[in-house]
């Protein structure tokens, strides 16, 4: 069986998310859970960016607006945080996806803090 890349790396930021889920329950917006996941992410030494400026290019040109992921965790992961009772639906895989592509982040998660249970979805662009 093929190891993916960035196993041990996606499993202890789950992990993480988990335990806010855990502490926090489902019901803040996603702002809060980005706080109290940067305060895991700090007290685990886990190197991070949280609101990462990232640009995109087009056609060999740089555009001129520019997105914001909200982590990068060690320069190759990048995580979208939800918040919603409509899980992880098609429209936030798409967002990732492009995220990644003009990132060059190789994995993407989405976590899903809105529902009773952790969501999460581990994207690998190839």
């Amino acid at each position: 069986m093929e190891e993916f890349i960035y196993k041990k790396e996606t499993f202890e930021i789950i992990g993480y998310c988990m335990e806010v889920q855990n502490t926090l329950g489902f019901v803040f917006s996603e702002i809060i859970y980005k706080d109290a996941l940067e305060s895991e992410f700090r007290a685990a030494v886990l190197p991070y960016t949280r609101e990462k400026k990232l640009q995109v290019k087009y056609k060999e040109k740089i555009l001129a607006h520019k997105f914001f992921a909200d982590y990068v965790c060690y320069d190759d992961i990048i995580i979208e945080i939800k918040s919603t009772d409509k899980g992880i639906i098609d429209e936030y895989i798409a967002k990732i996806l492009n995220y990644m592509r003009v990132s060059g982040c190789p994995v993407g998660l989405i976590i899903n803090f809105g529902k009773k249970r952790l969501e999460y979805k581990r994207l690998v662009l190839s």
